[in-house]
């Protein structure tokens, strides 16, 4: 493969913010008939790298080859018109049109100032078909499909603008294991007719199911690039983080500090609401990591949302112990000491033109009303706090949320929560889309609070691993029911998958 000439190579690259050098003297090269796979913690300057490519920003430095000539690249627009073509995390097409539409806009087939919808329909038909084996109805609206078929219809969009480098921007983070076997395929046979794929993920499973060639960033620098083949996933995980890997080690399952949790927090008692989750029973311990397994759509979020009371029960009952009170409303959790980190921190989270101190002390201001507000100075010796203890990056507090990678977005939620200090924090995929390091962060405060200042958690995640790293108790979901729970010693991953996989539910 290197024998070839890379249809795309960047030499050199910088880019520069107020305050903030994002990437400096950055080297990637593409061939086509290859998948690379980009790789770096949040904070490394994969986006940034990604939005040069392909026209969100100018470079400060460097130069970009395509197939061997010197381009300027101006706008996304002029990026796909020549070739480099991108299909975020979230689906950036139009949920209210039809798949044909989505494929075709701005393209539509024309007579005498027309559109020929018959003749978009059967294109559309053809190309996904053809090219993606994927039998849909492309004349209904696109919100109809799942974020899966979304995303093969934002590929077909680009294989039909020609596109001769495609980007995966973390494909896979919303879909279930079939969705991701799926759209693997796909790319295999992409690979095969000769496109070049850049393709972005977090999960090191995947990058060496999946990739060629790994280049991995840090700190906006270049730290190399290798054949996947050549590299062990525990040099990658050291290259990516720059340090030793004791922090990823197992943590150790210890009962020191865990007396206590036998004292009960919060307990549902046959809890439920049709069509979102079977009732289930759930106590939580003062001081108690409570996790949550299942695969996607298995009933996790709806179980928190409950919880928390942003969605009303129909059947059960929510006590708090401490006030014996019901939980009736999100507003009646936080004044009872319940906080709630939303899985979708972009629409439930942060607030991106406010600063990082601004997204901080929301809760708080919120909390204490419109007619006493934070002095300045306290907000900003909060906000400090906070960016030392979460090592939040850049640790200016009035930079724009907005700018920061993801998994400093995700510490500024956190940051604004545990301001609070919550009696229980439930945490939904609080490390998805985010670094090894910062989940490792994450893993650790979770643990040290619950020991050290008995904060209780709800913990939810995709990862089934992390899920057993952090958790004193693991409550089991499969079709909208808790199917098993399983404390201590007891709790093992194979057990967890098979209780996942089928079973006797033993609760409800």
């Amino acid at each position: 493969m290197d024998q070839q000439q890379p249809i795309l190579q960047m030499t050199d690259i910088h880019k520069q913010f107020p305050g903030v050098k994002a990437l400096s003297s950055i080297d990637f090269r593409l061939f086509s008939g290859e998948i690379h796979a980009l790789m770096g913690e949040n904070g490394a300057g994969k986006s940034t790298l990604i939005k040069v490519l392909t026209g969100v920003y100018a470079h400060d430095q460097g130069t970009v080859d395509l197939e061997g000539k010197s381009i300027a690249i101006q706008s996304p627009h002029h990026a796909v018109e020549i070739g480099i073509s991108t299909v975020y995390q979230e689906v950036n097409l139009c949920p209210n049109l039809s798949v044909a539409e989505n494929i075709f806009i701005g393209r539509e087939p024309r007579r005498y100032g027309r559109i020929l919808w018959k003749e978009i329909n059967r294109r559309a038909s053809q190309l996904l078909q053809e090219r993606l084996q994927l039998h849909i109805d492309v004349s209904k609206p696109l919100h109809s499909f799942s974020v899966a078929i979304q995303q093969l219809v934002a590929i077909a969009r680009a294989l039909d603008v020609s596109a001769k480098v495609l980007i995966l921007d973390e494909p896979t983070s919303s879909l279930d294991q079939s969705e991701v076997k799926q759209l693997f395929q796909i790319m295999k046979q992409l690979k095969n007719e000769g496109l070049a794929i850049l393709f972005v993920t977090h999960f090191l499973d995947q990058v060496y199911e999946m990739s060629d060639r790994i280049t991995i960033l840090r700190n906006g620098e270049f730290v190399g690039e290798y054949l996947a083949q050549d590299l062990p996933r525990i040099e990658l995980v050291s290259k990516m983080i720059g340090k030793e890997l004791h922090m990823l080690d197992d943590l150790p399952k210890t009962t020191e500090g865990r007396e206590g949790m036998e004292e009960v927090l919060i307990e549902a008692s046959g809890l439920g609401r049709k069509g979102a989750i079977e009732p289930f029973t759930l106590r939580i311990g003062k001081g108690e990591v409570v996790g949550l397994a299942g695969l996607l759509g298995s009933g996790r979020t709806e179980l928190a949302r409950l919880l928390f009371g942003a969605d009303r029960a129909d059947q059960g009952v929510l006590k708090f112990s401490d006030s014996g009170e019901s939980v009736h409303s999100p507003k009646q959790a936080i004044d009872l000491g319940i906080a709630f980190c939303s899985e979708n921190r972009k629409a439930e989270g942060i607030i991106e033109n406010l600063t990082i101190r601004e997204n901080i002390i929301l809760a708080l201001q919120a909390n204490r009303g419109l007619f006493h507000t934070i002095p300045r100075k306290r907000q900003e010796e909060i906000a400090d706090q906070y960016i030392q203890i979460l090592n939040i990056n850049p640790s200016n507090p009035e930079h724009l949320v907005k700018n920061l990678s993801g998994g400093n977005q995700q510490k500024v939620i956190l940051a604004r929560w545990l301001l609070m200090q919550p009696k229980l924090l439930i945490l939904d995929e609080p490390t998805r889309g985010i670094d090894v390091g910062t989940k490792a962060e994450i893993q650790k405060l979770v643990i040290s609070l619950s020991r050290e200042q008995k904060m209780s958690f709800l913990f939810i995640s995709s990862e089934l691993e992390e899920v057993v790293r952090v958790s004193d108790c693991i409550a089991i979901l499969r079709d909208h029911q808790m199917v098993q729970e399983m404390k201590g010693d007891e709790i093992s991953q194979q057990l967890i998958l098979q209780a996942i996989a089928g079973g006797q539910s033993t609760n409800g």
